[in-house]
């Protein structure tokens, strides 16, 4: 079998710790057994690894979370990269290609997809594993899980299994209903139906023949290049809801989906993260600071109070869900991004006049990390070390650095930094264009780059 872990997500329902590059996945809010903090996403990996799953697991992501994925999950973990955000089924018809015509997986193989961020218990994963069987055994076109409910949400999409019970492993599914009103969910419960947690299993000839029905490529590269094409549309919709067999394993065990920061503040191991003070009449209140001054709240109950370098959030944890809507037509830089090589603040944009404009930020390199070879068309640099040490390669020259170095990096200046302990720097960028796009890699590895510079 293989897995598919599906990265997304705009980053606007745990705002202002997400942003685009930064989704409720990544966020370091949970302890790990050992008392360490960890996302949700380094979470999942962890449980994957335990069943011995992580060899045969992919993880589909969009370009601009790219890099959280390489600074939490290391380099090694196989990515399967999105040209642009397009939904569920879009997403989930490029890894079939992708594990079709690239890795070569057999079109008898069990391929199942799930979301990279469920709360979960580690036996999740154990009936992850038994979707194989079912699918082959039960001959279905899909395979899913399904949550036994706990109460009757209207939040969670729902299963209706077909009354009769085919196997003590799985029922046949009747229907399926989207967020109920609650007197409606009581009714689905007491039929036996099970919360949707967007796990799907199947062959991979059932979707690759489905791809050539819908006269899509089903050549990795070829789908790339139409990937804009393609209809933006959940896997539930275009593919779950119109099969003719489809079958449902039932999980009894814990679940949940921490998209909200009421939900995610349950699961938190303290009431202050950061700093901050909550005075004791203050009940069920949560802080997640990531601010360097201090937040107090007193007199207030079932609350959040979030803060990061995107913004402030103080929200009713009720009413929390809310901010997906208020933020859907805010669209402003990532003002804190991490990185493969570590992370950036922006501290401050300025535009001085119609071609000049001037972004300042805090970067730290992590010890034995370092960036890309590259230079930028529109823009000089300024770096002011901080803190660290490391190293500097400016137009195939070595130069050590250290606290207290200022370096100058002109406009097309072939530039990269490595850190030989942690290293931080102010780096202030002047020009007509501050963008992604006029960054032009030349080498990745420090080892290209010392042989180039050689």
């Amino acid at each position: 079998m293989k897995l598919v872990l599906l990265s997304g997500g705009s980053g606007k329902r745990l705002w202002p710790l997400s942003n685009d590059s930064r989704s409720k996945q990544f966020l370091k809010v949970l302890e790990n057994e050992d008392g360490e903090m960890e996302s949700m996403v380094q979470r999942v990996w962890r449980q994957i690894r335990n069943v011995e799953l992580s060899d045969s697991t992919y993880v589909a992501t969009g370009k601009a979370q790219l890099d959280m994925i390489y600074s939490q999950l290391g380099t090694d973990a196989p990515i399967i990269v999105e040209p642009e955000r397009r939904d569920t089924f879009p997403a989930i018809a490029l890894a079939a290609t992708y594990l079709y015509s690239i890795v070569g997986v057999s079109l008898h193989e069990v391929v199942t997809v799930l979301p990279v961020d469920p709360y979960v218990e580690n036996r999740f994963f154990n009936k992850v594993k038994e979707l194989e069987h079912i699918v082959v055994s039960s001959g279905a076109d899909i395979g899913l899980i399904g949550v036994k409910p706990t109460y009757p949400s209207a939040k969670y999409g729902y299963i209706v299994p077909e009354q009769e019970t085919n196997s003590d492993s799985y029922r046949k599914v009747s229907h399926f209903t989207e967020k109920p009103h609650e007197d409606q969910a009581r009714l689905l419960i007491e039929r036996d139906a099970l919360w949707n947690c967007g796990v799907f299993a199947f062959k991979l000839d059932y979707l690759i023949n489905l791809l050539i029905e819908k006269g899509i490529p089903i050549q990795y590269e070829e789908l790339v290049k139409q990937y804009e094409s393609l209809v933006k549309i959940s896997f539930d919709y275009e593919v779950v809801e119109k099969a003719n067999h489809v079958v449902v394993a039932p999980y009894d065990g814990y679940w949940k989906d921490l998209g909200t920061w009421n939900t995610l503040t349950e699961e938190v191991s303290s009431h202050i993260m950061g700093n901050g003070m909550i005075c004791a009449d203050s009940r069920n209140t949560h802080i997640v600071n990531e601010l360097d001054l201090p937040v107090t709240v007193i007199g207030l109950s079932n609350i959040v109070v979030a803060t990061s370098p995107d913004g402030i959030l103080v929200a009713d944890k009720a009413s929390s869900p809310r901010i997906k809507d208020m933020m859907r037509d805010v669209d402003t830089r990532p003002m804190y991004e991490e990185r493969r090589w570590g992370w950036y603040k922006v501290l401050d944009y300025s535009k001085l006049g119609e071609n000049q404009h001037v972004l300042t930020k805090r970067i730290c390199i992590g010890a034995g990390k370092n960036s890309s070879y590259q230079l930028h068309h529109k823009r000089s640099e300024t770096w002011t070390f901080i803190a660290g040490e490391g190293e500097l390669v400016l137009n195939e020259k070595l130069i050590p650095v250290k606290a207290g170095d200022v370096i100058q990096i002109p406009m097309r200046s072939r530039h990269a930094i490595r850190g030989i302990t942690d290293l931080e720097f102010i780096e202030v960028q002047t020009g007509s264009e501050l963008i992604e796009e006029d960054i032009i890699r030349l080498y990745m590895s420090w080892e290209e780059i010392l042989a180039f510079s050689s």
